[in-house]
């Protein structure tokens, strides 16, 4: 696993539209290579910016959008379409606009009257998904991803991977239930660490100056347990794509010219 770069733009509208940008680029390339992507969304106010962005893009159509596989790296557990689900955001954003392969999108499930109990029927649900959807050359449980999105907290959680949480010391399970969450929903689904980590591209997007502090000890070498999202790493490529006032507490070494 390579160093992470790191991009600044100014602000969370141009960081969105740079983002949307740089994500049909690279499903753009994946395909032109022969690949049918295999992306993973993220839920949040920016990640759902992204995807508005690619909406109201004219680029968006040089994606085959029927021929992109989506998962996601965590879902609030709620029911299947509540407003509040990442899915449901997505679907909103971006999803219902293009024309993509519904055999192709895979949402983690949803609350179906269970309550809490339900999520780690869900968690092992998406874990044998992600297990059945991996070749033999991802050497893994889980496929290959080729980008798989991030958000954060600014308590330095990413997906619903929380400091010093059960989640957090996970190390052979893909997929696990998350309760008692310090932020509503408490229960949510959500991808491992080390599922995270056999994805070829990790972009992690980030803005304002609540993460600053988290940012700064995420590229700083601070350990997962305490900032998760330090753990978050891809393959081949390990992409930090932050705002200005999120870039606010980095040293000055680390800070890049400012797209």
């Amino acid at each position: 696993m390579t160093s992470p770069d790191i991009v600044i733009h100014a602000d969370p509208d141009i960081l969105a539209a740079a983002v949307a940008a740089r994500l049909v680029t690279r499903l753009v390339d994946l395909q032109a290579a022969g690949t049918a992507p295999k992306l993973v969304l993220t839920g949040g106010g920016i990640g759902t910016a992204v995807l508005e962005q690619i909406r109201c893009t004219v680029a968006r159509d040089a994606v085959d959008w029927a021929h992109v596989e989506f998962y996601w790296g965590d879902e609030r557990f709620l029911p299947e379409g509540d407003p509040e689900r990442n899915e449901t955001q997505a679907r909103e954003a971006l999803l219902d606009h293009v024309r993509v392969d519904q055999a192709k999108i895979h949402p983690m499930g949803g609350d179906r009257g269970t309550g809490p109990s339900g999520a780690e029927a869900a968690a092992q649900e998406y874990a044998e998904l992600l297990a059945s959807k991996a070749r033999p050359e991802d050497h893994g449980p889980v496929p290959s991803f080729d980008v798989l999105m991030l958000g954060m907290g600014p308590e330095g959680h990413t997906a619903s991977v929380f400091p010093h949480s059960p989640a957090v010391y996970e190390t052979e399970r893909t997929v696990v239930a998350v309760h008692g969450c310090p932020k509503p929903p408490p229960t949510r689904v959500t991808l491992t660490l080390p599922a995270i980590r056999r994805a070829s591209d990790v972009w992690i997007v980030a803005t304002g100056a609540a993460k600053a502090p988290a940012v700064a000890m995420a590229l700083g070498g601070a350990g997962e347990t305490a900032v998760p999202v330090a753990g978050a790493r891809g393959q081949r490529r390990t992409r930090w794509l932050i705002d200005r006032a999120a870039a606010g507490k980095l040293p000055r070494d680390l800070v890049p010219r400012i797209a």
